[in-house]
């Protein structure tokens, strides 16, 4: 059986040990060296970036969010391990995890070792698609004469390269289409490498439960467990016809899927279709203050990686789900497109405003999409609010004065809440 060592990168047959250099690291499977497409995530990539630029927080559980009053935007292993878990208000964290260091995300940060990364990637191979800051997709197929070497050596040499010149972790998912290698790259984590080959693809799938499918949302999993469909072994007992006359669409896409088939390409430079943020809290809330405080916070993320991509959108949407799962979506389009979070959060705000009824939510989000350069955007003035360019300089001004101290060095006040 074909053997890598993923850390000396020796080729060899299959045991427990590298021969070269005797450490346990290896990754070993009969399809090893015939796959070539590939998912890259990193690990904990937002509190990776902050304990290596304060090596003071090595050791420590770090949670990147807001104030106390704020959610969880990520958190480390360490305080994963804790309980700790993206999404969750601060202070069940800070109960879960006393000790936990808070950290307010530096966007400009992440950027910068994202395009760090990407730079690597593109020594592989032209075909790469990003999906976020932390994480792509890449087609390795056909350069394996390029470099001399499988894509998996090229894989491993790639998390060898970030790790030991950027600092930073990843793990990788190995396989023979999009849908088994972003599975496969979750399977290990941190500093795994995975591979889900072809002759197993079925066996592995069978008992493996169906939210593992990505982009299948809350509703659609509601609506598969409604019928009775929990796992893939469940899934691959319906017809094609009946899944697709019971989900539209999604039921062809579920079939397909159910067999491990995926025949979406690597697609570089896919077009973004929008930039969006939401959370789910663990408990339901009218809170007024409460809410108008995370829907600040996600315009100004949705904001700040608008800024990070160089783009800005001309439609806002505001995404409510009440506590009996019903889902309510509000969206107005803007005279022009804009990427300012002072002009995001009013116009989501008044799109707040005009749901009728009070709650509770169980989950709130706030999006831009029709997407254009950022060089079209925020270019004419608002004749109804004379004071919306004032307040744009003012933020790109916050804006710089941010990139060279740091976030914390100018926050508003309902960030706070």
């Amino acid at each position: 059986m074909p053997a890598l060592c993923r850390d000396c990168l020796t080729e060899f047959d299959h045991g427990r040990r590298c021969p070269s250099c005797g450490r346990p690291r290896i990754i070993a499977h009969d399809e090893l060296w015939d796959l070539s497409i590939a998912h890259m995530d990193c690990d904990a990539f937002y509190a990776s970036v902050e304990k290596r630029d304060n090596p003071e927080l090595a050791d420590k559980p770090v949670i990147i969010g807001g104030g106390r009053r704020g959610v969880v935007s990520t958190a480390c292993y360490v305080a994963r391990i804790k309980g700790v878990r993206s999404a969750m208000p601060m202070f069940k964290a800070l109960a879960l995890c006393p000790d936990a260091v808070i950290v307010r995300p530096r966007m400009s940060a992440y950027a910068d070792a994202s395009r760090a990364i990407r730079s690597m990637m593109e020594e592989l191979t032209p075909s790469i698609e990003p999906l976020s800051l932390d994480e792509a997709f890449l087609d390795l197929t056909g350069t394996a004469r390029l470099h001399g070497a499988p894509p998996a050596v090229m894989l491993a040499r790639l998390v060898s390269r970030m790790r030991d010149e950027l600092g930073l972790t990843g793990s990788i998912g190995l396989s023979h289409n999009k849908f088994l290698a972003k599975i496969a790259s979750d399977l290990d984590k941190p500093r795994g490498f995975s591979v889900i080959g072809k002759a197993e693809t079925e066996a592995f799938l069978r008992p493996k439960p169906i939210r593992l499918i990505w982009g299948v949302g809350g509703a659609t999993q509601d609506s598969l467990e409604r019928a009775g469909i929990r796992t893939f072994e469940d899934l691959l007992r319906w017809d094609k016809r009946d899944l697709a006359a019971r989900f539209g669409s999604m039921g062809d896409r579920l079939w397909h899927l159910a067999r491990g088939q995926d025949r979406r390409r690597v697609t570089r430079n896919a077009p973004m279709k929008s930039i969006s943020n939401e959370t789910t809290f663990h408990e339901d809330t009218s809170d007024p203050e409460l809410l108008d405080g995370h829907l600040w916070r996600m315009c100004e993320k949705v904001a700040d990686r608008a800024k990070a991509k160089g783009m800005a959108g001309r439609v806002v949407t505001l995404k409510l789900k009440k506590s009996d799962f019903k889902l309510l979506t509000r969206r107005t389009s803007l005279p022009d497109a804009t990427q300012i979070a002072d002009r995001l959060y009013r116009t989501a705000r008044a799109l707040f405003d005009q749901v009728p009824g009070d709650g509770p939510y169980r989950l709130l989000g706030a999006g831009l999409s029709d997407l254009v350069p950022e060089d079209m955007a925020d270019r004419a003035g608002d004749l109804l609010d004379p004071n919306a360019q004032t307040r744009a300089k003012a933020e790109r001004a916050t804006d710089a004065i941010r990139a060279k101290f740091g976030d914390d060095a100018i926050l508003k006040g309902r960030a706070l809440r």
